[in-house]
């Protein structure tokens, strides 16, 4: 984005920048340690889809993701942004010219094009705000993890359809997946549930309110090979069917559950 132009910048204004080219410089550096371990370390596993920074340095509150060709840099609101002691325009001044300064260094130790790299911003949450639909372009990748594919959108939503930090997480309930009936609540896009399949479920349920997602889920499991018959997907409110009595069925009741409820939802 173009910087505001001012006639004479203030002494806080000046400091502002300093500041926020330091800590540009300190996730440059950190970026620089980080990629050096996770290069090889990614290209043994096959990933295409990682994790290069998370939040590593106090002042510097971002998280960065690799999805193949792409980079996705969220920010987190600082405090400094709402100290009202300081002009407006200042604030807005420092956090263009460090994310312009982040982009910079990613494009740079990346070898990566500026328009390949996407910023998204996280607030605190609070009240009936919640994140909606942020563009309509339904432009998806498919990026590999653990042997699998997966569809991200990486514009038109603040999360991207594949939580990354859950990795470990899913290689586990494939592990533990052979021959049991998984329960998936607040399913997402289904990323549980293709690990589950493919480490060998009987069978799984695999629960979430939203129709995008259960369809997009839908579509990961098609990606995947997955035989739908013994893979059911159910649009339901989790707690509201967990409080009802649910008719017996052939193998009633499941050996593995999956429970991974949204940070904040209205």
């Amino acid at each position: 984005a173009p910087r505001p132009s001012y006639a004479a910048p203030t002494p806080a204004a000046a400091e502002g920048a300093q500041s926020a080219l330091q800590r540009a410089q300190l996730f440059r550096n950190r970026l620089r340690k980080n990629l050096r371990r996770l290069r090889p370390w990614a290209q043994r596993l096959g990933l295409q889809a990682y994790r290069l920074y998370d939040s590593d340095i106090p002042e510097v509150r971002l998280i960065v993701e690799r999805y193949g060709e792409f980079l996705v840099v969220w920010e987190y609101a600082r405090r400094a942004e709402f100290d009202e002691s300081r002009d407006e325009d200042e604030r807005r001044s420092e956090r263009s010219e460090f994310l312009s300064a982040v982009v910079g260094a990613l494009s740079e130790e990346c070898g990566q094009p500026v328009d390949t790299i996407l910023v998204k911003r996280r607030e605190r949450q609070r009240g009936s705000a919640q994140y909606q639909k942020v563009a309509n372009t339904q432009r998806e990748i498919v990026v590999g993890e653990g042997g699998h594919r997966f569809l991200v959108n990486l514009y038109d939503y603040l999360d991207t359809g594949l939580f990354l930090d859950h990795r470990a997480t899913r290689a586990l309930v494939q592990k533990l997946s052979p021959g049991r009936r998984v329960l998936n609540l607040f399913g997402y896009t289904g990323s549980f549930t293709v690990y589950a399949a493919a480490g060998g479920a009987s069978g799984s349920l695999t629960i979430d309110l939203s129709n995008t997602y259960l369809d997009w889920a839908e579509r990961n499991l098609h990606l995947n090979g997955i035989d739908r018959s013994r893979h059911r997907l159910l649009r339901d409110d989790v707690l509201a069917w967990l409080r009802e009595p649910q008719p017996p069925q052939a193998g009633d009741g499941f050996d593995l559950i999956v429970l991974d409820p949204p940070t904040f939802s209205n």
